[in-house]
């Protein structure tokens, strides 16, 4: 009796319970920012793509040379990050 009754206080439970949520909220963060670099990383593919397949004339049109596609999009996408963060303030 005295064996079972020593290990009945479970005191440390919520202790362990708070450490446990911890953890389980840091691991989803990280699998939710892996997840969103992945879908960064393809729209910045696709746009990259329809970019290229445009002539001069098209983007031109757009206030773009060839040569500026990729910082183009490199500012659109920290404009999109900023914006983004400003949302989940």
């Amino acid at each position: 009796m005295t064996l079972l009754s020593s290990y009945s206080n479970f005191s440390d439970t919520p202790h362990i319970r708070k450490i446990v949520r911890r953890i389980g909220r840091g691991l989803f963060r990280l699998i939710n920012e892996w997840i969103a670099a992945i879908i960064a990383q393809r729209e910045h593919q696709a746009a990259l793509a329809a970019l290229r397949i445009l002539d001069d004339r098209q983007l031109r049109d757009m206030g773009l040379d060839r040569g500026q596609i990729g910082s183009a999009l490199a500012d659109a996408a920290k404009y999109r990050a900023l914006r983004q963060s400003e949302n989940f303030r």
